[in-house]
C-alpha cells in the first residue's frame, strides 16, 4: 500500500468522526425536553438542477421515478449535485428528500431513529407515485440511504411500489468508521450519549437492536431487485464486504473490478464518481446495460 493511503484514509475517518462528534452538542441546542425527530420539509428542495420536479411524467424508455436517498449528515440536494443531474440528462424522472432530521439541527440529517426514517421516505414514495402516476419506483441510496430502504421494503409494505434498491457503499451490516466504533467501551457514557442524542448514529453500529432486526431473517424481500456498488477504499462501512448483501435477485458489485484506477472512497462513489454513476444507470436499466470501465468517467 502507497504511504499516502496509509495516512488519508484513517485521516478521512477521523475527519469523519470530528463531524459526527459535532452533532450531539447542535442537539443539545434544542427543547430541554430531549430531542425530537422532524418530518420532512414542508416543500421539498429546490435543487435548481430540474430535479423534483412534481410535473415529471416518466417516459416509456424510464417507466419508473427514481427517488435518492441520501446518507448521514447529507440532505436531499448537496448529496445529489452531480448523480441526480446525470439521469436526469438520461431521461429518469428525479426525486430526492430529507429524512431523519434533528430539531435544532439543521442541512445536516439522516441522523434521526433509522425506522421513523424509513417512514418519511414510504410518505415520501407514495407522493412520487401519485404526481407521476407510476406503478413502483426505483430507490439509490448512498451509504445509509442505501440501507435504510431495506426496513421500508422489509416492514413498512414497500415491496410492493419498488422495483429496484442500488445501493452506493450502503452500510447493510453497519458502519465501523475504520474500526473506531470498537473504542466506544473504552469511554465509559458514550454509546448511551450517541443513542440518546443521535440514534441514527446509534442504530448504525455493528450489532445494533436496529440492524439485528433488519438482517434478521434475510437481506432481501422478494419481488425486489438489488444492486450494492462498493469501494474497497471505504473508511465507513468496514470492512467493504459487509455492505454486500445475499438473496437470489442481488448484484454486487466492487469499483475496483471495473475500474482498477478508481480511487473513490466512502463519501465520492456517491457524490461524483462517474464510475459509479454509470453502474447505477445499468442497475435501474439493465436491459440497455453497457459495460462499466474506466473510460465511463467520461461518459
Amino acid at each position: 500500500m502507497l504511504p499516502w493511503k496509509r495516512v488519508l484514509r484513517p485521516l478521512a475517518a477521523l475527519i469523519l468522526t470530528a463531524a459526527v462528534a459535532t452533532v450531539p452538542a447542535a442537539a443539545a441546542h434544542a427543547a430541554d425536553t430531549g430531542p425530537s425527530w422532524g418530518s420532512p420539509r414542508s416543500s421539498e428542495a429546490e435543487s435548481g438542477g430540474g430535479w423534483n420536479d412534481f410535473s415529471c411524467k416518466p417516459s416509456a424508455d424510464h417507466p419508473r421515478p427514481v427517488v435518492l436517498v441520501h446518507g448521514t449528515l447529507g440532505n436531499s440536494v448537496d448529496n445529489w449535485l452531480s448523480l441526480a443531474p446525470y439521469l436526469k440528462d438520461r431521461g429518469y424522472c428525479v426525486f430526492s428528500l430529507d429524512y431523519g432530521q434533528l430539531t435544532g439541527v439543521p442541512i445536516f440529517y439522516g441522523l434521526g431513529p433509522i425506522d421513523k426514517s424509513a417512514g418519511q421516505l414510504s410518505a415520501f414514495v407514495d407522493k412520487v407515485l401519485a404526481a407521476t402516476g407510476a406503478a413502483k419506483a426505483d430507490l439509490v441510496g448512498h451509504s445509509q440511504g442505501g440501507m435504510m430502504p431495506r426496513y421500508y421494503l422489509k416492514f413498512l409494505g414497500g415491496a410492493a411500489k419498488v422495483n429496484a434498491l442500488v445501493g452506493l457503499a450502503p452500510d447493510n451490516h453497519g458502519a465501523t468508521l475504520s474500526g473506531l466504533t470498537d473504542l466506544l467501551p473504552y469511554f465509559p457514557g458514550a454509546a448511551d450519549l450517541i443513542k440518546a442524542t443521535t440514534p441514527g448514529l446509534a442504530d448504525q453500529m455493528p450489532g445494533s437492536d436496529f440492524l439485528t432486526k433488519l438482517n434478521a431473517g434475510g437481506d432481501t424481500v422478494p419481488g425486489v431487485h438489488y444492486t450494492v456498488i462498493s469501494t474497497k477504499y471505504d473508511e465507513v462501512a468496514t470492512p467493504w464486504q459487509s455492505q454486500y448483501l445475499s438473496g437470489s435477485d442481488v448484484h454486487n458489485v466492487l469499483l475496483q473490478d471495473l475500474c482498477s484506477l478508481d480511487l473513490s472512497e466512502h463519501v465520492a462513489i456517491g457524490l461524483f464518481d462517474r464510475i459509479a454513476f454509470h453502474e447505477v444507470a445499468n442497475a435501474l436499466d439493465p436491459a440497455h446495460a453497457t459495460a462499466t470501465t474506466c473510460a465511463s468517467a467520461f461518459s
